[in-house]
């Protein structure tokens, strides 16, 4: 587990750390701005069986967001207090690879197939180039074996839960923000807390262009990378001694996501296929309006990465324990709450109570 004191930080590198933010989120809206005609004239999302929205919306703002990520991310690291540019290399190649398989699948979509197995050779891409070991105890291989699978669950269940608007935001934004402020203490190395402010900034920047009722979506051509790319940084935080921390940030998601393709697997459903199962997309069904909804979502993923934060700088086991039960707790009632059906209809003529 990491030190309760974090290790000092260069004296220049968190005003750097800082400025990405900003910078991405510029890049992000201005290229959202420029692009937003041709994603109206060429990338029409229209409803299917998945979808919250009834009339045709422009997606791609992806696009957007994963150049802005790249190319701040890019141009910062040449900085020397950060470091670790083949790393970055290999992120950021993996990340535009899913990019494009993303982008492709948007305009005409592909076989289940096809999108299995390029995310499956872009996540063992990204796997093999890791630094550090999870669980030394385990052989090499077996622990890459173990985080591909993971690498390449947590890019679709990002794709899974990005159905509907600002539900991305409301996820990425508290995530990056918290490794960010983490990174910041000296408990993330320089190259993940540089990666995460460039993804806060980036997503920043798209959020107000999806904002509910959206008019722009992110798309498979942003989803996909930015799976990929939180799944790299809570590896980092992970292996940095915050396995509970990294476990905490994302538990709406793994929750949500796992329960729903078990739920579904059980019925003999085809998981490939587009629904509307989720439990988030439940609740609209059930009653509350989308900004209920992510409201909501983002509110429990603020007290999530405070308790992922308790786990860092007071790392002891009764901590840890205490964490892990009570963000377990807290994603059980959001999702009860979610799943909720409605109060019946008083009938026609019975006094309300």
């Amino acid at each position: 587990m990491p030190s309760a004191m974090p290790s000092a930080m260069p004296s220049a590198l968190p005003t750097l750390l800082l400025l990405a933010v900003p910078l991405a989120a510029a890049l992000s809206a201005g290229l959202i701005l420029r692009l937003f005609p041709l994603l109206q004239r060429y990338a029409l999302a229209r409803p299917n069986a998945r979808s919250s929205h009834r009339v045709p919306t422009p997606q791609g703002g992806g696009i957007a967001v994963v150049t802005a990520l790249v190319t701040i991310s890019g141009l910062l690291i040449a900085a020397p207090e950060i470091g670790g540019r083949p790393d970055w290399i290999w992120l950021a190649g993996c990340a535009l690879a899913l990019a494009l398989l993303g982008a492709v699948d948007d305009v005409r979509p592909l076989p289940a197939g096809v999108r299995l197995v390029t995310q499956a050779v872009a996540v063992g891409l990204l796997v093999w180039h890791l630094d550090g070991r999870l669980l030394p105890g385990l052989p090499l291989g077996l622990e890459r074996g173990l985080a591909l699978v993971a690498g390449l669950w947590f890019v679709n269940l990002t794709n899974f839960m990005d159905g509907l608007d600002w539900m991305i935001v409301a996820e990425i934004v508290p995530v990056s923000g918290a490794l960010l402020l983490f990174g910041l203490a000296g408990l993330l190395p320089p190259l993940p807390t540089l990666v995460a402010a460039c993804l806060l900034g980036a997503v920043l920047g798209f959020a107000p262009f999806n904002r509910p009722v959206a008019k722009l979506f992110l798309g498979d051509v942003g989803a996909l990378p930015i799976g990929l790319v939180t799944a790299w940084l809570l590896w980092h935080l992970a292996t940095a001694g915050g396995l509970a921390a990294a476990l905490l940030l994302p538990l709406i998601y793994l929750a949500d996501a796992s329960l729903t393709l078990a739920a579904r697997a059980g019925r003999r459903e085809r998981i490939w296929e587009a629904h509307r199962g989720h439990f988030y997309q439940r609740a609209t069904v059930n009653g509350l309006t989308v900004p209920g909804v992510v409201g909501r979502v983002f509110a429990v993923n603020l007290a999530l990465a405070a308790l992922a934060a308790a786990t860092l700088f007071w790392p002891s086991w009764p901590v840890t324990l205490a964490a892990l039960v009570a963000g377990l707790a807290l994603v059980a009632g959001l999702l009860r709450r979610f799943a909720r059906a409605p109060a019946p209809a008083p009938a026609e003529g019975a006094a309300h109570p």
